[in-house]
């Protein structure tokens, strides 16, 4: 069994990223695959940067692993920073959630649609209860969209929409059916690189100032998601490696053991994740 890895010139391999396996003498990956890895390994877009790439071959558990001479190469990782269609969530919660002045447009966080599909997503912190709040299509109040009956319906114009409890929802809203629905979540990290396993969750805290999620912790060398709510309604992976994150993906890898600060970004579609070792 092969695996290819890549370092940064001149580390030693201290903490290099893997950019396959195969059981063969080749492997093939995209021109994009491979700028995933340069820029999950940390390498500024647009900036030429050296880096090191070696092979780690195993035959089994009773033969030492041998490593082939590292190759260096000159790359130059590229960012495309695309633009995705998004509404707006304007209330009476956002002074205190860390959005801005209450019921302004400009200032509300946003729903994202990644499809372009007039079905958006994102995800909204209320520091307090009793919140109220609208849809917006811009950041201005031309149009919005409330829900008279309370029913999960949307009418434009319609009653401002209510939540009694504070928290960190999942909102949903579908434009083509004027429909919407909300969740409450409570993050977390699981997997067998963390203390429990596959069996509970690491709870993770809320950071309002920067709008994320966070936990340092102590992490063995294996795999992890996350996950909502302590349950599998809801879990991100990553499919790419790339940093960003799936739902329902594959599992996240943790190459080595050691205390990590783990961060997980869902303030605004796609969705990221960094996983840094302290």
């Amino acid at each position: 069994d092969y695996t290819v890895q890549m370092a940064l010139s001149g580390t030693d391999f201290e903490n290099p990223s893997e950019l396959g396996q195969t059981s063969e003498t080749s492997f093939s990956m995209t021109v994009g695959e491979f700028n995933n890895s340069l820029l999950a390994a940390g390498l500024p877009a647009n900036v030429e940067a050296e880096i090191e790439v070696r092979v780690i071959t195993d035959i089994n558990d009773d033969i030492e692993q041998m490593l082939s001479d590292p190759i260096s190469m000159t790359v130059t990782p590229y960012f495309i920073d695309v633009s995705y269609p998004q509404i707006f969530v304007p209330g009476s919660y956002q002074s205190a959630s860390g959005y801005g002045s209450d019921w302004t447009p400009a200032d509300a966080p946003p729903l994202t649609s990644v499809n372009s599909n007039e079905q958006y997503e994102g995800y909204v912190y209320m520091a307090n209860g009793s919140n109220q709040f609208k849809f917006t299509p811009e950041r201005n109040w031309d149009n919005d969209y409330g829900d008279n009956g309370a029913d999960g319906s949307l009418e434009p114009t319609g009653n401002n929409i209510e939540l009694a409890d504070a928290g960190y929802y999942k909102m949903n809203v579908n434009l083509n059916t004027l429909t919407y629905t909300i969740l409450d979540t409570q993050w977390g990290v699981i997997g067998s690189a963390t203390p429990d396993g596959w069996d509970a969750d690491q709870d993770m805290t809320y950071d309002p100032a920067e709008k994320v999620w966070t936990i340092t912790q102590n992490l063995s060398a294996g795999e992890m998601k996350f996950r909502a709510n302590d349950a599998w309604n809801l879990d991100y992976g990553d499919n790419e490696g790339d940093g960003i994150l799936d739902q329902g993906g594959s599992n996240i890898q943790v190459a080595e053991s050691g205390s990590y600060t783990i961060i997980l970004d869902l303030s605004e579609a796609p969705y990221s994740f960094t996983l840094s070792q302290n």
